[in-house]
């Protein structure tokens, strides 16, 4: 199966699923003081990348086909970039990150703006092998006038990655029981999770230092100043507008033009965070149930979508004892179905193949849904090799957040992650456990986004998203600042709306091309 472009687009933003992130670095050079770390050496400020044809993508950064030309014939280059490992030592060891970059094709009478950064979100996904599958379709505008770039932030693909463990040992950690049911399976899940903080400190402990959220936004300023822009000019998605947000709180005065996207909401902690996922994707669910309702062929009978969402929770509960079997000679068991089903509810345009992987598990075959989940977890079809999103997305979020839960606290707060959600209530709380272990201690439980004296940024909600729901979007325009960010609200279902809205992508296009600032609360229905 090639999923569609903005299914794999979904994909790729999705490492959010795991929990959202929205903090700063246990390693924050600017935590507790007003001076900020040292400068960057000129050295590092004023090279020059050396651009060369890209390469087919690696394991590491997701797999896949070297990309193809642009529709205008635009020839993808690829480089690197050296930045400190340690900004609060900003002349020793230096790492390198992976760019790519489809030089602007200015039409006759225009100029070229200058480079657009984008980042997909994650944290984890690779912007090196996303952009070239996404831009021939949803970007050809915006290339007439900016370089479109991308990179595989720190610990991402080819930028350091960080690495924790190998394909064999990664499909039985996925496929393993995630929603403990007793004192003896608690043990065993708990006992997982160090592990693998165990594993992921002796193949990455370096990095692993050096991987939050703030080290990230200085290397996009370090980038600008490399790629030549007076201002950043920045896209992000998902996480990519938390990272966004980190980056126009510390500098401000280098905020171009801005877009956020599927926005996280900064005011929110890992709890919070997770009862609004599995708000939201309860929601999400039942939309696509009642949808089903009114399709020819549904996986359920009857008109009810309640029936719909019954045997949805009767096939997760089955599962938890009787995986099924696939044609891929690994079984669907209940983790990888929960993950499976939430991949498909990311987009209108995965529904139809979710009814029937659904009705495809009534006949005892759970193929298409673990389609989805490897799509998810980042397990290339071809050799079955895993990109490094799920090690990245823990290693952020545990170097960002401060919090650390138990499986008491847990329990404290099953009976509120059930309500907000019955096939994923128990999934998403036991979820609070990612950083049991973890040998980098968390800095905060919120970040700082004011970005006072910066230019607009427009802010867009999708009141259907099931991943970064609605709120997100009012919180962090109002957390951005007054004059600061822009609301504009997109009436509809999915992750991620540009696009995919007509209104809104064109709101979006006027700005980034002409430097029209939509009204402040428009709403695309």
């Amino acid at each position: 199966m090639s999923p569609h472009h903005r299914s794999s687009r979904a994909v790729v933003v999705l490492a959010s699923l795991a929990l959202l992130t929205a903090g700063v670095t246990a390693c924050d050079p600017d935590a507790g003081e007003t001076s900020g770390p040292p400068p960057v050496p000129r050295t590092l400020t004023e090279q020059k990348p050396h651009w060369t044809a890209c390469s087919a993508p690696t394991t590491a950064q997701g797999g896949g086909d070297k990309p193809e030309k642009l529709p205008d014939r635009t020839t993808w280059q690829c480089g690197t970039v050296k930045v400190p490992l340690d900004y609060a030592n900003p002349d020793g060891r230096t790492i390198d990150l992976a760019l790519i970059r489809a030089k602007a094709a200015p039409a006759p009478g225009k100029e070229r703006i200058g480079s657009l950064l984008f980042n997909f979100g994650g944290p984890g996904g690779s912007g090196v092998s996303t952009l070239p599958l996404i831009a021939g379709d949803d970007y050809m505008k915006l290339h007439k006038r900016y370089d479109l770039v991308s990179f595989d932030p720190r610990g991402v693909g080819d930028s350091a990655g960080v690495q924790c463990l190998d394909t064999k040992a990664m499909d039985a950690r996925l496929a393993a029981d995630s929603t403990p049911d007793h004192a003896a399976e608690e043990k065993t899940y708990t006992r997982g999770a160090r592990a693998y903080a165990r594993f992921c400190e002796s193949k990455s402990g370096t990095v692993l230092k050096h991987v939050g959220t703030q080290q990230a936004a200085r290397d996009m300023e370090l980038m600008r100043q490399v790629l030549g822009d007076a201002k950043l000019n920045y896209f992000g998605i998902s996480y990519g507008t938390h990272l966004g947000g980190v980056y126009a709180h510390l500098f401000p005065e280098n905020v171009g033009r801005f877009v956020f996207d599927a926005v996280v909401d900064p005011t929110e902690n890992v709890l919070a965070s997770g009862l609004g996922q599995a708000k939201g994707f309860q929601g999400a669910l039942r939309n696509f149930l009642k949808d089903c309702t009114k399709q020819d062929s549904c996986f359920f009978e009857g008109e009810d979508p309640a029936q719909g969402e019954k045997e949805v929770v009767a096939l997760i509960e089955r599962l938890d004892a009787r995986p099924l079997p696939t044609e891929f000679k690994r079984p669907l068991t209940q983790n990888l179905a929960l993950n499976g089903i939430a991949a498909a509810l990311y987009g209108e345009e995965s529904w139809p193949l979710l009814r029937g992987a659904l009705a495809e598990t009534g006949k005892g075959n759970g193929s298409t849904l673990l389609m989805f989940s490897d799509m998810l977890n980042g397990r290339a079809f071809e050799d079955g090799g895993y990109s490094n999103i799920n090690a990245v997305n823990t290693a952020v979020n545990c170097a960002d957040y401060k919090d650390r839960y138990t499986a008491a606290d847990v329990h404290r707060h099953l009976p509120e992650f059930r309500e907000a959600s019955p096939v994923f209530g128990d999934w998403m709380a036991w979820g609070l456990l990612q950083c049991t272990g973890w040998p980098v201690e968390g800095h905060a439980p919120t970040v700082d986004v004011t970005a006072d004296g910066a230019g607009p940024v427009l802010v867009i909600g999708n009141t259907g998203d099931p991943a970064t729901p609605y709120e997100g979007a009012e919180k962090m325009a109002d957390e951005l600042g007054e004059g600061v960010g822009v609301r504009l609200t997109v009436d509809g279902e999915g992750h991620g709306t540009y696009g995919v809205d007509d209104c809104l992508t064109g709101l979006v296009d006027r700005y980034l091309l002409d430097g029209v600032v939509p009204k402040n609360g428009t709403i695309c229905s």
